[in-house]
C-alpha cells in the first residue's frame, strides 16, 4: 500500500542569500538543517516536520516574493530556542558561525541568563550541571570511595 501526499504549488519565493544572490526557497534543505540540529535528540516524532510547516506557511503568508535569508535563520533559531536547547545551540553554532569555543560559551550563557533553563522540556538534560545535579553525583562518588575503602580492610557487606 503506497500513501501519498499532495502539495499546493505557491507562488515561488526566494531567499536573498548574504552575498546577494538569490535562490528558490528550498523546503528541503530547510528541513535537513532543523534535522541535523535535532539529531539523537528526544523529541516527539514529527515535530521537526510541523516545525518546517509552520515556517513555510509563515513565509507564504507574508506574501512577499524575496525572504533574507537571515530571517529564515531567526525564524528557525526562535523556535529551536523553544523546542530545544541544544538543537538550538548546534543549529546556532552553524547559523552564527562561531570562531571559537568562548562565542560558543557566550551564546549558552546568553540561553541560560534569558531564563530558559527553567522553561527546558521535561525530556532534556540540562546544558550545564546544576548544583543539585553535582552534588548528587559527587555523594555517589563519595559513597562508592567508601565500599571501596570497607572492601580494602576486609570489611564485608552481608545481604539482609
Amino acid at each position: 500500500r503506497f500513501t501519498t501526499y499532495e502539495r499546493l504549488q505557491p507562488a515561488s519565493l526566494f531567499v536573498i542569500k548574504k552575498d546577494e544572490r538569490r535562490e528558490e526557497f528550498n523546503r528541503n534543505k530547510l528541513l535537513t538543517g532543523i534535522r541535523k540540529a535535532c539529531e539523537k535528540r528526544p523529541l516527539p516524532t514529527g515535530i521537526v516536520d510541523k516545525l518546517v510547516d509552520d515556517i513555510e506557511a509563515e513565509l507564504y503568508h507574508w506574501g512577499k516574493a524575496e525572504i533574507p535569508s537571515a530571517v529564515i535563520g531567526d525564524m528557525v533559531m526562535e523556535r529551536l530556542r523553544r523546542l530545544d536547547h541544544i538543537a538550538y545551540i548546534r543549529f546556532a553554532s552553524v547559523y552564527r558561525e562561531f570562531a571559537d569555543i568562548t562565542a560558543l560559551k557566550q551564546e549558552v550563557d546568553t540561553l541560560l541568563s534569558a531564563g530558559a533553563e527553567t522553561s527546558r522540556p521535561s525530556s532534556q538534560l540540562p546544558l550545564l550541571p546544576t548544583e543539585e545535579l553535582a552534588g548528587a553525583i559527587k555523594g555517589r562518588r563519595a559513597s562508592r570511595g567508601r565500599g571501596r575503602a570497607k572492601l580494602r580492610q576486609g570489611v564485608r557487606h552481608e545481604p539482609s
